[in-house]
């Protein structure tokens, strides 16, 4: 749910990044971070354990403009793609606002894919969240890999509902902006709905 600050004059909104272990999850949020105004964005924030970390920062994007004459802050997380870190993951699905969930093209990565989109939809399902109705994308990440699976493929694995989905190449940044957008304009679309808030 997202948070008013009445002082500041904003609405702050929670996407949270989903997917399997070492898909590029936390690629997209440095991407987005080493790319984003300096003026408009708080820290990058990294709470690492030994084998996985959680990224967070928030930002100001100027050109989406106001909403009842609040800005919109948005809260990027990821979210630790290892299984035992279950407990973090549903932590950090808390009061999310929008979800873009990243799938590792590669075909030796697909039964992840598969298991970690049930892990969301489950986990989300335990906050009160069904993944049909909140602002959701599918990101097709690592694209440029000899090994990938063809985007039919993945569709027909992962999108069977045929949710807004991008490619993407997010160390060189094809598609992380179109990811983000998609995903920024649903919560926003949410938010004048009134739905939330």
């Amino acid at each position: 749910m997202s948070f008013i600050n009445y002082s500041s004059r904003e609405i702050n909104c929670k996407i949270v990044y989903y997917g399997p272990g070492l898909c590029g999850k936390t690629t997209n949020l440095q991407y987005i971070y080493n790319k984003t105004n300096p003026e408009t964005k708080g820290k990058l924030i990294s709470l690492s354990t030994e084998t996985d970390r959680t990224l967070f920062f928030d930002f100001l994007p100027l050109s989406l403009g106001e909403i009842r004459g609040f800005k919109t802050r948005f809260h990027l997380y990821t979210v630790p793609g290892q299984v035992f870190y279950d407990a973090s993951r549903k932590l950090i699905l808390k009061g999310v606002d929008g979800v873009v969930f990243v799938a590792d093209s590669q075909v030796e990565r697909m039964e992840a894919n598969i298991e970690s989109m049930e892990n969301l939809r489950i986990n989300l399902a335990e906050q009160g969240y069904d993944l049909n109705k909140i602002p959701f994308v599918i990101q097709y990440n690592k694209r440029d890999l000899p090994n990938a699976v063809a985007v039919d493929e993945l569709r027909k694995v992962l999108n069977p509902r045929n949710v807004q989905d991008h490619q993407a190449v997010a160390p060189t940044g094809v598609g992380v902006f179109d990811t983000l957008k998609g995903v920024a304009k649903l919560v926003l679309t949410e938010l004048k709905k009134g739905g939330q808030g």
